[in-house]
Order: C-alpha cells, then structure tokens, then sequence
C-alpha cells in the first residue's frame, strides 16, 4: 500500500512537472473545471462560453474581447485520449436549431479544448508575434464533487450523518421502514443488501427532486457502467457493536471502503487535482422555491463543494512541489433571466450570502473567489404588467411543459439576503413572508447576427474574471 502510493505521488509529480514547465515556456494551457449541483445548467454554460468566445460580438465585459486582442479562436482535439470529448456541436445545434430544446444534462466526466490565438500588447508588442493559448473545459458532475468529503469520513461516521437528518424528511420515510426489518449484525444476505441499497438509491432521488443537494454517493444517482456493482450496493445502517465477521455491517463497510478508493479517489487524481480555475453553477431560485430546509441545504453543500477545492496560488515553484492548486473559484447563480433585471441585484446579494462562508475560505488560503448571477442562454423578455394598481416586473418565455408563451412574475426577492438565511438556519420549515415561485422556460428560438454568439447575461463578466487574466 506504501509503495503502491509513493509510486502514484511519484507518477502525479512527473506528471506535473511536465505540464508545468511546458505551460511556462511552451504554448500555455488553462485548465477550466465547470461544475454544479442538479439542473444548475452546466451543459448550456459551456456551450454559451465557447459559442460565445468563437464570435465574440458579446462580450463586451471581457476585456480582450472588447479591445480586440483575441485574433482568433477554434476547436482542437482535446489532450485526454481517455475522456470523452464535451459534445459541443450536438449542444449548440438543440440550443439554436428550430426547434430550440435543452441539451442532456451532464451524466459523465468530458472535456473540449479551445484555442485562442491572441495579439501581443504592451510597449514591446511591436517586436513580439502572436501567442496561443489552450483553454481546457472539464465538465463533471456536482454529485461526485460532493463525494470527495467522503474520503475523511469511516463508514460509522457517514452512516451516523446520514441517518441524523432523515427522519425529518418526508422522502426518507420508506428507507428507514426498511431499516426497521434489518439488523446490523446479522449475517450478510445478497439480495437482502441489494434491496438496502435501492430503497437508499430512491431516497437518494426523491431527495434531489425534492431540492435537496446533500445526495451522495454521487454515482449512486449517476451509475453508469457501475450500476448493479457490489461499489454501489450500500447503504448506511445504525450503529453497530463489535459487528462480527461477514455480518451485514462489515460487508456494508468494506463496500464504502471499496467506493471510496476504487470510485472517489480516481476521480480526485485524474480530473480533479489538474484544475486551475473552477466555475461552481448553482441553482439559487429553485432552492428559494422548496423552502428555508432547501437554502439551508443548498448553503452547507456550498461549504462541502469548497472544502474539495485546494485553493491557492499557482507559482512556478508550488506548482512543481505540491501540484496545481485552483487560483479563481467563481459562484454564480444561473437562471437570471427568470427574473427582471430590477432584481438582479438582489439575486447577486442572495448568492454572496449563500457563499460566503466558502469563499471567506478560500480567499484566505490565497484563491480569488468570487460570485454573480447569470443566465447562460437568456431564454426570457422582460415586461411591466399592471396588476391591483401596481405595475409588476415580469419575464415573459416559453412554458418548457405546453410550449405556450406567458409572462411570470416570481415574487420580490428581499434586499437584505438575512431575510432568507435566518429561517433556513434556524430550521424553519416554509417562508413566513414572501410566495417565491419558479418556472421552467423552454430556450426562444433565435436568429444570430454574423459574429454574435447566443444571447446571455453576464456570461462575459464570468469569462473575465475566470480567464481574463491569461488574455
């Protein structure tokens, strides 16, 4: 097991090493993790940010846009021959085809290489030529983010957690029936665990549906070719004492083991620990809608999602001794244009609130974080309607289930974001002030001008702080 890790830490230093010095003094590589919780929009988040930096009429925000020092951008076969490649033209073409649907949300690791031809600037730009840079997009599941704090946890300590925030939960009530007709430490019985786990799986699901964000194992949502393994029929159990051999909570626990070094820890090493700048997307307003249990939720995973992150700065040194560490983390509440501009501001304090916590973290081990709202693919008008003498400030889209054009007022969000944060923390079960609603547009159909990328908001601020700097 020693040799076996040194071997590994050696390999990732050779590794390093190799990226590194052929990012300094070579054509330089930035590696962009996108990632977020359910239905936070992480496919149309890339495609919108390529799309958009391969014609950049707008872009203003991003200032090498604006100033003209991008000369040129293209597609190039990404590096990993081993992961799959982000299918970018499938996803453009159900975003602006006529007959405009949301694209398959992310079910497995992929990447998509962008290079950016860029014009030299400054007092020397006269005697210097052109440079390239590589802009790597690794797009992952938010499940499987989440479960890298399991590494730290035995099973006695997850089984423990998870079980502690059930029985408050009505999707949870059929799981722990079924935790009433087993005993930790009886003798392991096959179909008995594989039952334990599909009861564990569908209260995994319900809870995701239900707003949750504390779903994991994530793979346990997103199986792939795992799905039926004995690395995903677990379940966590009540505390046993000095469980014997071949007992139920044994094989319970050498599963999470198993998980957890031949799952988790892969993912970690190949993907994660290459990262340069991270994208975290969220799904603010839908956590608004389930309720205070929901924001609440939404807040800790927020802390979780941190805790994965090595954050600091990237010297050539560090880099070469420690591996590469995530400089710029951006938390950005998606969905935007589900609300009128007149609230955006207020969307923006909600989110700074909801990461706050995280980003004080982050930025004190030497990240720069930041937070906005945004909407990837603006799929919304906006429009005044008067309504009991008041003029309310509406989106008007297509409904995604009927297809049917309506304007939607969501309620008004508070100024002060405590409002909102007080009550989750405090265990309140519904909002006491305030109907927050949400609705589920379907994309407009568009009609691109030559140059201009698909319409958004704020994309372009996003893209400047996560790759403005390389630029």
């Amino acid at each position: 097991m020693v040799l076996s890790t040194l071997t590994e830490g050696a390999a990732r230093g050779l590794d390093t090493l190799g990226s590194t010095v052929s990012s300094r003094f070579f054509e330089p590589t930035l590696r962009l993790g996108v990632t977020g919780l359910a239905r936070a929009g992480k496919t149309v988040f890339i495609t919108s940010l390529v799309a958009n930096l391969l014609n950049r009429g707008r872009m203003l925000q991003l200032e090498a846009a604006r100033t003209g020092r991008i000369d040129s951008a293209y597609l190039q076969p990404q590096p990993d021959d081993t992961v799959p490649r982000f299918a970018y033209e499938d996803h453009l073409a159900a975003l602006t085809g006529p007959q405009p649907h949301w694209p398959a949300s992310t079910r497995v690791v992929s990447e998509l290489r962008l290079s950016l031809t860029l014009r030299p600037s400054g007092l020397l730009s006269g005697f210097q030529g052109p440079r390239r840079l590589h802009l790597d997009i690794v797009d992952y599941p938010g499940e499987w983010l989440l479960d890298l704090a399991l590494l730290d946890k035995s099973y006695s300590q997850w089984s423990a957690e998870v079980l502690a925030r059930l029985p408050a939960r009505e999707a949870a009530q059929d799981f722990l029936q079924v935790l009433t007709t087993v005993a930790a430490n009886d003798p392991h019985d096959e179909p008995q665990a594989q039952m334990l786990a599909a009861e564990f799986t569908a209260y995994l699901n319900a809870a995701r549906q239900a707003g949750f964000y504390d779903c994991s194992p994530g793979r346990f949502l997103l199986p792939g070719d795992l799905e039926g393994s004995p690395v995903l029929t677990f379940g966590p159990l009540p505390p046993a004492d000095a469980a014997p051999r071949r007992s139920l909570w044994r094989e319970m626990e050498r599963r999470y083991e198993a998980y957890k070094s031949k799952v988790v820890q892969p993912f970690f090493r190949d993907h994660f620990t290459r990262i340069d700048r991270q994208v975290v997307l969220v799904d603010a307003l839908s956590a608004i809608h389930s309720g205070p249990q929901a924001v609440e939720d939404l807040r800790l995973a927020m802390g979780d999602v941190l805790s994965a992150f090595r954050p600091g700065r990237n010297g050539f040194l560090t880099s070469l001794l420690r591996g590469k560490r995530v400089e710029k983390i951006l938390f950005a509440a998606t969905k935007a244009d589900h609300l009128h501009h007149q609230q955006h501001g207020e969307m923006i304090a909600i989110i700074e609130a909801l990461t706050s916590d995280a980003r004080d973290r982050a930025q004190f081990a030497g990240a720069e974080t930041a937070a906005l709202a945004l909407a990837s693919l603006r799929a919304t008008t906006e429009e005044m309607r008067p309504h009991n003498g008041v003029e309310l400030a509406c989106v008007r889209g297509r409904l995604l289930e009927t297809g049917k054009q309506a304007a939607f007022y969501p309620g008004a969000l508070p100024q002060d974001p405590a409002q909102l944060l007080s009550p989750a923390r405090q265990g309140a079960t519904r909002w006491l002030e305030g109907d927050y609603r949400a609705m589920q547009f379907a994309p407009a159909a568009l009609s691109l001008k030559p140059g201009d990328g698909p319409p958004h908001i704020r994309l372009d601020r996003a893209a400047e702080f996560l790759i403005g700097d390389a630029l």
